[in-house]
């Protein structure tokens, strides 16, 4: 897994992505690339119920601009343990863009920590992208 890293989030945020990593590839080890993206969150969702894990799924994230609140601007995939926000992919490679755009979802829901995962590669390691918001 990549680190993109200035400082470390903290043991909580740090236990919620070890869960998450472990989930998802319980789910990549199951089921394989190949799929639609919404196939692996339901799938990802499940096995964190199965850990008793807490998270929210599609959570809106308003976004505010000079005073204009757009409701909702964006939506996350997961929000887990109410700290670690979870992006879903199924692409032939991750790119800057999606980086950029969970680096967003990071900033803009205050979170420290974000995990980029794509479920579309033969070996997950290759498909996991973790991201820290610097304080």
């Amino acid at each position: 897994m990549q680190r993109n890293t200035m400082s470390e989030p903290g043991i909580l945020a740090d236990r919620a992505a070890r869960i998450v990593v472990d989930a998802a590839l319980a789910v990549h080890r199951t089921l394989g690339p190949g799929l639609l993206e919404s196939v692996y969150e339901d799938c990802l969702a499940h096995e964190l119920a199965l850990r008793d894990v807490p998270f929210k799924r599609q959570v809106a994230l308003p976004i505010v601009y000079r005073g204009l609140r757009i409701e909702p601007g964006l939506r996350m995939d997961m929000l887990v343990d109410d700290i670690v926000v979870v992006e879903v992919k199924a692409v032939e490679a991750l790119s800057s863009l999606h980086e950029a755009q969970l680096l967003t979802y990071v900033k803009l829901s205050a979170r420290p920590l974000g995990l980029l995962i794509n479920f579309n590669v033969t070996l997950l390691k290759h498909g996991l992208r973790r991201l820290v918001l610097t304080p």
